[in-house]
């Protein structure tokens, strides 16, 4: 349990580290002689910049129908309780994400809180649905990463647990393809998911 929450960390850190950085020097007066001076491999952001102003935010909603698969391993509470009631150890998913995402207008990365409904085991003509509210952040590369809450009913009772997941966004003309893994832990049972879907700018 321990290794897989510091992998998670170091995947998240390294997903920040490879992200675009906005470096624009600040002491010199003019645009041109910030890009002149600016060390390699620095992104300088090409407005105007006054240190007086405020930064502003823009608001995007980027939700959407999800889908995927989820593996429940080993031979946990979960399982057996699942298994009871008929579901094996790989479960499909579907649902919708809905999103709140606050960007800045200058660049940077994006403040995300999602909530993500989604009804498994269709495939064995069951009813498990479960929900999760994440927060976290995407990066200006569409690597994204956070963590939350999650609700899920085995047909017994709801069952809570800690949700971490870490994915990107793929861009392909306005419209966004997101591609998640999720790692969800409850002493119950441990469950991975790949998530995926689409969405459109709103």
């Amino acid at each position: 349990m321990k290794t897989l929450i510091l992998i998670f960390v170091l995947l998240a850190v390294s997903a920040f580290l490879h992200s675009t950085i906005i470096n624009e020097p600040t002491n010199q007066p003019t645009k041109q002689d910030g890009i002149n001076v600016a060390a390699e491999g620095d992104t300088v952001s090409a407005q105007t910049r006054d240190s007086d102003t405020p930064v502003q935010f823009a608001k995007r909603n980027m939700g959407g129908p999800r889908l995927g698969v989820t593996i429940i391993p080993g031979k946990s509470k979960l399982v057996k309780k699942l298994k009871k009631n008929g579901i094996g150890h790989t479960i499909s998913q579907f649902g919708w994400h809905f999103e709140y995402a606050v960007i800045p207008e200058g660049g940077g990365p994006s403040f995300v809180i999602e909530f993500i409904p989604l009804v498994g085991g269709v495939e064995y003509g069951k009813f498990v649905p479960s929900s999760t509210l994440a927060m976290g952040v995407r990066m200006p590369n569409g690597i994204e990463f956070g963590m939350g809450p999650n609700l899920l009913f085995d047909g017994d009772k709801v069952n809570s647990a800690l949700v971490m997941a870490l994915g990107k966004s793929f861009n392909y003309s306005g419209v966004s393809i997101p591609i998640n893994l999720v790692f969800v832990t409850n002493p119950d049972g441990n469950r991975f998911s790949v998530i995926f879907g689409y969405a459109i700018a709103k």
